[in-house]
């Protein structure tokens, strides 16, 4: 269990104000559940010192980065993001379970569940970078643990009275689905994710141009 929670927001090694990158995200510009479940932790987020909330907008569920955006060549996308798409075929939509609210180090945020098939959705992106670079190429990452964010914590601070204030006026779980991935680029410039989306592939969907 944590002892101390972190600032979020400072500069990652090779990130500067006005770079971005390219990463794999779901997210949730139509969804009601979540849409409902973000309005009904409202009162808990405003209650905590030391955090910057999420705007509804830019939940998002990080998947697998690709990399900055001045480093990847533009011609490399979208044969990443092909690869993908035959890659996703087979892999159907899938109901998710979002929460309750925990403390982790660096943001207040509801985990995510089934875990095991996240991790294969990511393994699957994953392995359409390298149909494209190469095994060398796929960005390093510590294994998934899904979640999404309600919160970043701005400065440190004792873990407990954060996590005491939460289990208190945490709300409960809800189910959602997942049957998109989005290919964004990403930038962090305020204090906050923001992205512009490149691609959507819908999961299960038969690639463009497949012969029937």
């Amino acid at each position: 269990m944590i002892r101390e929670v972190r600032d979020h927001w400072y500069w990652r090694p090779n990130w500067r104000p006005g770079r971005s990158f390219y990463t794999w995200h779901v997210i949730f510009p139509n969804d009601a559940v979540l849409t409902d479940m973000h309005a009904a932790y409202q009162r808990l987020v405003g209650s905590l010192p030391g955090i910057t909330p999420v705007p509804v907008q830019w939940l998002h569920l990080t998947l697998q980065g690709i990399g900055f955006a001045d480093k990847v060549p533009q011609a490399d996308l979208d044969p990443i993001i092909d690869a993908a798409q035959r890659r996703l075929e087979y892999f159907r939509p899938f109901e998710i379970k979002l929460g309750p609210a925990v403390v982790d180090v660096e943001s207040l945020q509801l985990p995510v569940s089934p875990v095991d098939r996240m991790r294969r959705l990511r393994a699957q992106l994953r392995a359409a970078i390298t149909d494209v670079w190469g095994s060398d190429s796929v960005p390093a990452l510590p294994e998934l643990d899904p979640h999404i964010s309600l919160g970043y914590w701005n400065q440190p601070a004792p873990a407990e009275p954060l996590r005491q204030r939460v289990n208190a006026l945490a709300g409960g779980a809800a189910r959602t689905e997942i049957s998109r991935v989005s290919l964004i680029n990403l930038n962090r410039d305020h204090n906050q994710y923001e992205w512009t989306t490149y691609a959507s592939l819908r999961l299960g969907a038969r690639p463009s141009g497949a012969s029937s």
